[in-house]
């Protein structure tokens, strides 16, 4: 499968920029090792915060 990194970013609302950066696979990968979910998932304010639990997930997901 071709990684389309540049039309990636463009959508990515992640505000920490990082190797990751467009690259999909690797950021939900990095981010489920450790419990918590990609910026994607998030609100534009609570990304912003940098909270990636599942918790606050769930607190941003019931607050919409």
């Amino acid at each position: 499968m071709e990684c389309r990194k540049e039309q990636n970013k463009n959508m990515c609302n992640c505000s920490f920029h990082c190797s990751k950066m467009g690259l999909c696979c690797e950021c939900v990968k990095y981010h489920r090792e450790l419990g918590q979910l990609p910026a994607c998932y998030f609100s534009e304010g609570a990304e912003a915060t940098g909270d990636r639990s599942v918790e606050a997930f769930l607190r941003d997901w019931n607050a919409r």
